[in-house]
């Protein structure tokens, strides 16, 4: 499709015709010929000097040019553009959501990883959620996280490295100290019934203690609403069975609810069981998602502005070609003599003539020549005197 980046630049187009008409007529003095012998040339011809103007008429061929010329350069600041189709492609994706727990019993030091480091539970957390980003290829991943209260960290995106960084960004009690687990299911809910695109399996994965404190829907109540909107929820506990408290690993509310919505339970140590997690989710049929990439632009302003060049080169090419110039000067313009004296005359009693050949007016009065009128064009003002000739 071809457009114009700055269509208003066309008003552009008749300033010409306005400058031309409200700007003053342009006047230029010229110095001509310096003829010593003016009153002589006068009287052998009878004629009198006077001193006279030319108004310089342009041709078609000249108009036509210049505004040919003056509206390409104007197209070109316009800046034409051909906007190509959007390109777009189909890929097959799964929806995936993810609730981290930022509560304060999540600073408890009780979880051992993978190298075998002593490690708070919330570190747990962002490795096991950083090696599940890392495996997810063409999949769209959200992020929620909570305690006291829910919030939506990031949409359902297909930049898994925005993910990783926010999750990676994440801190403790950033969301309050309590934990509200039940609120979080209720807030994945909305997440998925807000989603634009139709998801036939809608699923869950929530990393926390378990040990709700907060939450105004019980996390029990809130997995029942997730199964009746078709979310599974698979849970994975982090931290140590054995602490008690307010910083106790609650399992049974986690193991139950991934049982109501049909999800597994796994705990974050164990590896067979989050690999059993992630082959779960490889399994789940993919859906056709379009994408939408942006639209390219190709720029066409240097044809116009190449065209204007070659035009006008071309044309004062023609207009000062020698052939062109030859023919022009043999064209009669006028008759008689019409001499323009300059009113600023350097010298008194030198006037100024235009178009009068020097070796021809050292011949006036030889008695050998014969006197013969002869035209000759000037530019400016056209005058005629007489060329002697021998007899």
């Amino acid at each position: 499709m071809l457009t114009l980046a700055h269509p208003w630049l066309l008003l552009l187009l008749p300033v010409p015709l306005l400058v031309g008409w409200l700007a003053p007529p342009h006047r230029e003095a010229r110095v001509g010929l310096d003829v010593p012998f003016l009153e002589r040339l006068a009287r052998l011809t009878g004629q009198k000097p006077a001193e006279g103007a030319v108004v310089e008429r342009h041709g078609t061929f000249r108009n036509v040019t210049l505004v040919l010329v003056w509206a390409l350069l104007v197209l070109g600041l316009a800046r034409p553009q051909v906007i190509k189709p959007a390109i777009t492609k189909t890929v097959p994706v799964r929806d995936i959501l993810l609730a981290a727990d930022l509560s304060g019993s999540m600073e408890t030091k009780d979880f051992t990883n993978a190298g075998g480091q002593t490690v708070d539970r919330l570190t747990a957390v962002k490795e096991v959620l950083d090696d599940f980003l890392a495996r997810r290829k063409g999949d769209r991943v959200g992020l929620i996280l909570f305690g006291s209260a829910p919030f939506v960290q990031a949409p359902f995106t297909e930049d898994l490295d925005v993910c990783r960084a926010l999750l990676a960004e994440a801190q403790l009690r950033m969301a309050g100290p309590k934990t509200a687990l039940g609120d979080a299911l209720g807030l994945a809910i909305a997440v998925f019934d807000g989603s634009d695109a139709q998801i036939e399996e809608r699923v869950l994965i929530a990393l926390t203690d378990g040990n709700d404190t907060a939450s105004q829907v019980p996390p029990a109540k809130a997995a029942e609403i997730a199964r009746d909107k078709g979310i599974v929820i698979h849970t994975v506990a982090v931290g140590d069975p054995k602490s008690v408290g307010e910083e106790a690993l609650d399992e049974e509310t986690l193991k139950a609810v991934a049982n109501v919505t049909g999800g597994l339970y796994s705990f974050a140590a164990d590896r067979a069981q989050l690999g059993a997690v992630y082959d779960r989710l490889d399994a789940i049929e993919t859906r056709k998602a379009k994408t939408t990439s942006y639209r390219l632009r190709s720029d066409l302003y240097v044809w116009p502005l190449g065209a204007a060049f070659v035009i006008s080169l071309a044309a004062h090419i023609f207009v000062s070609s020698p052939r062109r110039t030859r023919s022009e000067g043999a064209s009669p313009r006028s008759a008689g003599l019409q001499p323009a004296v300059s009113p600023t005359s350097r010298r008194p009693g030198v006037s100024q003539m235009r178009g009068v050949g020097t070796p021809e007016a050292r011949r006036i009065g030889n008695p050998r020549y014969r006197r013969r009128p002869v035209r000759v064009r000037s530019h400016s003002p056209l005058c005629s005197f007489v060329q002697p000739t021998r007899a």
